[in-house]
């Protein structure tokens, strides 16, 4: 039976922005037809904590997936960044996966410790705390995508790639 993945992303939320690089990259993964696995994507979430949650956890409910995997848009980064956790006051959730293990030999990943204080900290530590009470098995990451250009983008997509695929297999 083949793994099934939850991937999200964030809609816009400044008037100016044509798009958000993490949409942009899920766009491009649902493109792709050759993947051993059943992808579901939520893709544009609102940009406010309650909402997004709110859509993903009942997501999570729903499908039951093998991995999830949240993404963000990171304007100031040009790598990929994985986050190791979230808080929420003096609550801090990390992820259950091996980060070191899940982004070895990537070229364009790093590991980060700053999920930032907007909607992507939120959402990853709703998802993570109902996760540790529901299906406490069940890897999750989020990832931040950097502004994609026609330069960066084969080498973010394949590393992109190669994190679904090692997710899969946890």
């Amino acid at each position: 039976m083949k793994k099934s993945i939850l991937l999200t992303s964030f809609d816009t939320w400044l008037s100016e922005q044509k798009s958000n690089s993490s949409d942009d990259l899920l766009a491009e993964v649902s493109r792709l037809n050759s993947l051993p696995y059943n992808l579901t994507f939520l893709r544009r979430l609102s940009v406010d904590v309650q909402l997004a949650s709110f859509r993903v956890i009942k997501k999570i409910h729903e499908l039951q997936p093998d991995g999830i995997i949240c993404c963000g848009m990171a304007q100031r980064r040009t790598l990929l960044s994985v986050e190791v956790g979230a808080s929420f006051g003096e609550s801090v959730l990390q992820t259950t996966v091996n980060l070191e293990q899940l982004v070895a030999g990537t070229r364009a990943v790093e590991i980060s410790h700053d999920c930032g204080k907007f909607v992507c900290e939120g959402l990853y530590y709703s998802v993570l705390d109902e996760l540790r009470h529901s299906k406490p098995t069940t890897p999750c990451i989020f990832v931040h995508v950097p502004i994609l250009t026609e330069e960066n983008l084969p080498l973010i997509l394949d590393d992109f790639l190669l994190i679904i695929h090692r997710l899969a297999l946890w």
